[in-house]
């Protein structure tokens, strides 16, 4: 069966890339009837978070990623764990890393070394004054077992690593990047557990994916660098190789890497602006892969389908916004009115303005919400695209112009079009009946339609840009727009 796993490190909020992997363990997976799993790998104590786990969880329930294998949250929102390859999250393992440990010390495939930091510092400062590749020199790989063990009892500080072998070559079968072959000689000595008895990435990943079970190791091009390590760990075991696919790196427009001193990053940071989970996965799924067709819009259900390594980029993925609010705009578009409205409510919620009005009428807010739903790309821009409903804004006189009128003109064409409205009926007043009987009058008297529509449009929003002045007049009512009519006819 084909199992793949997200395994991320709670030292910070969950980021795009790491939603982009854990969507192609998730795609792959599924298409394959197979198993995906959520591993918590936080044996780096130093930069844990404390709501990291809660934040990953959170992140990849809201993108619609359900978990079959590993940590999840049970029915009261607590952090539990599910499946019979645990623990999933890699400090309640360390029993399992020590076993496998003492079995590579005692095959002579790995080591005790007691080089203190000051003497590792002293060694990279002469290989980079020498001009040579930086990493550990060996010192203590020949140390005798027994003389080791008694400096440990002794209470003496040290480190494992393991003896990683220095000719010949490693290969890799990558399914995004082919064949890649490793020289031997320049691979140190990785260290395997630490000063703090908790094992490093390395090991701990090796020995996690084979037990439980892991086929396909799916991750970011970065840790192409410690593939010979993996590999040299797998054979130490005489365990059979998972499958390899390392993902381009996602980049800024300028082609730098991706990093939150230049934006946001974290999936969170993008839910709380209104950004749609269907819009994001979406997204992320084009971040280095391409379906090889014309479809841009892909649901869930068709990326299982779609989805195949082969047509994934081994170079960098370009993180375009303008194609992420396009998309999403897109989704807003799709969506019902009464979605959109229960999705857009909390952010109206959110702004220091809308205490004010106290609308309860559900219908009557999502009339206005409405007058967004084609034009807005995130949710989070709605309530002030459509503040002027509640609060006209202020603007100068000369914005009414139509484009080669006067003052006078547009005065004029104001007045006439005031005069027209206050003869429709109050029942008479929805957007249907306004639009055909204020385009009759156009016709009828040769009137340009920019010379009534825009001092129109812009005397009962008080914007350059804002839905058409139909929709707006429906929501405003008779008294409310002929109102803004007569303060536009005041400036």
């Amino acid at each position: 069966m084909i199992k793949t796993r997200f395994a991320p490190s709670p030292t910070g909020y969950l980021h795009v890339g790491g939603l982009r992997t854990a969507l192609f363990d998730y795609l792959l997976a599924k298409q394959n009837n197979g198993s995906f799993v959520l591993r918590i790998e936080d044996t780096d104590r130093n930069r844990l978070v404390q709501d990291g786990i809660e934040n990953i969880l959170k992140s990849l329930n809201w993108a619609g990623l359900e978990i079959d294998e590993g940590v999840v949250f049970d029915n009261q929102g607590k952090i539990n764990q599910k499946g019979d390859c645990g623990p999933y999250i890699q400090s309640e393992r360390l029993e399992i890393y020590h076993k496998y440990i003492d079995q590579l010390i005692n095959q002579g495939d790995a080591y005790y070394c007691f080089c203190d930091k000051n003497r590792l510092e002293e060694l990279r400062k002469e290989q980079e004054l020498n001009k040579k590749p930086t990493g550990y020199d060996g010192h203590c790989r020949n140390l005798n077992i027994e003389e080791a063990k008694k400096r440990i009892a002794q209470g003496e500080k040290y480190v494992v690593r393991m003896k990683m072998p220095k000719t010949g070559e490693t290969i890799l079968e990558d399914l995004v990047r082919g064949q890649i072959v490793f020289k031997n000689e320049i691979s140190d000595d990785q260290v395997i557990l630490k000063e703090d008895g908790f094992p490093t990435y390395h090991l701990a990943v090796v020995v996690d994916d084979h037990l439980m079970g892991i086929t396909h190791v799916i991750r970011g091009e970065e840790w192409l660098s410690s593939v010979p390590k993996h590999i040299t760990l797998y054979k130490m075991f005489n365990w059979e190789l998972p499958q390899f696919a390392h993902l381009p790196l996602l980049l800024n427009p300028d082609k730098s890497k991706l990093s939150k001193r230049q934006g946001d990053v974290a999936v969170e940071d993008y839910t709380k602006k209104g950004y749609l989970p269907e819009a994001l996965i979406n997204f992320a799924a084009f971040l280095g892969w391409n379906p090889g067709t014309d479809q841009e819009i892909f649901s869930l259900e068709e990326l299982i389908k779609s989805f195949d390594f082969k047509k994934v980029n081994k170079s960098g993925a370009v993180f375009n916004l303008e194609k992420l609010d396009w998309l999403n705009g897109q989704y807003i578009k799709k969506m019902s009115l009464n979605k959109l409205t229960e999705l857009t409510l909390p952010f109206f919620e959110k702004t220091d303005w809308w205490s004010k009005y106290e609308i309860k009428d559900k219908e009557q807010i999502a009339q206005i919400i409405a007058l967004e739903k084609d034009r807005a790309k995130i949710l989070s821009t709605i309530p002030e695209a459509v503040k002027f409903i509640f609060e006209l804004p202020d603007y100068e006189k000369e914005l009414l112009i139509w484009k080669k009128t006067d003052l006078d003109e547009t005065k004029n064409k104001l007045k006439i079009i005031s005069n027209f409205l206050q003869e429709i009926s109050n029942e008479e007043w929805e957007k249907e009946i306004l639009e055909k009987m204020v385009f009759v009058f156009i016709e009828k008297n040769n009137f340009g339609v920019g010379d009534i529509l825009w001092p129109l449009r812009i005397a009962i929003s008080g914007q350059k840009n804002s839905p058409g002045p139909f929709e707006i007049m429906a929501i405003l009512k008779k008294e409310e727009t002929i109102k803004r009519i007569n303060l536009a006819l005041k400036k």
